[in-house]
């Protein structure tokens, strides 16, 4: 039998991130273990990733969005020595089907594209504190982040090397975000993918891929500075207490998948999925009280959840389903006053944050 991927997850289940939370600032650690890669076949090695690195990752994203909304500022570090992040793991890369490289790929962009627009969203700024070798999908990690940090020393660069070592263009966060983003020129970002080793030290600063270099003996020291500087300057509003994602109740059979509001009915001979969303049985929350009260029961932020977990589901383990029926049943008027419940107090962190959500699962 296929081994069904799971996108639920817990920090108590993590193998490949550690995060530390300390006020308005957090740090996240990506510690791979090379041994717990989601297939058999191949070795995490150099802190590179595969689908259930990144699985892991998009839940510490979300999670700190809900349930700890007092971190202002985010910093992304290394838990190995001499290596930031070698990226996307070669060997997996080599044993997988099209169909989940192409998946894999869209998953991890989107982890990045949550975590890139958490600043814009919820006024969340991350940095990315380099040191070491931070090459390829690990420069696209930081590329994401609203700030890069690199130390100067001789070990440290970040490069796109997937031109030489690969023959592959590195296009979907890598040479996208060096120049519409970080405004690299063209003729820069050329000579940056075809050369293995990569830019380090001012180099990197005066071309603009990253937005700091510090010596290696001031680095965690200026690091910490920046981060409680950008938390002190956030526009984020101070929240003391988020709410807990509980764990969704699905189950998986020969079906479908089911949930407390979606249902998922697969017929597999018509190559067809019949995705069901119930409408909420009681009315909207008359306050931003009610609606913190409610947690991750709350309709709203319930059916988003299970909404989006369905679909993950199905993108990687309902490949040949090629096509998406969608239905609603119950009371749209209930539904409506939800959403409006929402959109009339976007200004609570909650309201904004399940408004955000809807957005990226949409």
């Amino acid at each position: 039998m296929t081994k069904v991927i799971d996108f639920q997850t817990d920090p108590s289940k993590y193998h490949h991130w550690k995060v530390e939370y300390d006020g308005p600032v957090a740090t996240v650690y990506m510690d791979v273990d090379e041994n717990a890669g989601l297939f058999d076949g191949y070795k995490l090695k150099l802190n590179s990733y595969d689908l259930g690195v990144d699985i892991e990752l998009s839940d510490v994203v979300q999670r700190m969005r809900f349930e700890h909304p007092e971190v202002k500022t985010v910093v992304m570090k290394s838990g190995k020595e001499q290596v930031f992040c070698a990226g996307a793991n070669i060997r997996m890369l080599g044993g997988a089907a099209h169909s989940h490289k192409v998946n894999f790929c869209k998953f991890t962009n989107e982890t990045r594209n949550t975590f890139e627009a958490a600043e814009a969203d919820s006024g969340q700024k991350w940095i990315a504190a380099v040191k070491g070798a931070c090459a390829g999908g690990g420069y696209e990690l930081a590329l994401a982040c609203n700030h890069i940090m690199l130390t100067d020393d001789s070990t440290s660069s970040v490069a796109l090397p997937e031109v030489p070592l690969l023959a592959v263009l590195p296009g979907t966060g890598g040479l996208t975000r060096v120049t519409d983003k970080r405004k690299v020129r063209r003729d820069r970002a050329d000579i940056f993918c075809s050369i293995e080793e990569g830019v380090k030290g001012k180099r990197a600063v005066d071309w603009r891929l990253v937005d700091e270099v510090i010596p290696n003996s001031k680095f965690d020291e200026t690091v910490d500075e920046r981060a409680r500087e950008f938390a002190a300057n956030s526009t984020k509003a101070d929240v003391e207490k988020g709410i807990k994602l509980t764990p969704l109740n699905r189950t998986i059979d020969d079906k479908g998948v089911h949930y407390d509001l979606v249902e998922v009915e697969v017929d597999r001979d018509a190559r067809k999925a019949t995705i069901t969303l119930a409408g909420p049985e009681a009315d909207a929350p008359s306050s931003t009280d009610e609606l913190f009260a409610q947690g991750a029961d709350g309709y709203m932020l319930k059916l988003a959840r299970e909404l989006d977990d369905a679909i993950l589901h199905m993108r990687l383990n309902e490949m040949e389903i090629g096509l998406w029926v969608f239905r609603t049943q119950g009371d749209p008027e209930k539904v409506v006053e939800h959403e409006n419940m929402l959109l009339a107090n976007e200004d609570f962190w909650l309201a904004g944050e399940i408004l955000q959500y809807w957005k990226r699962v949409l």
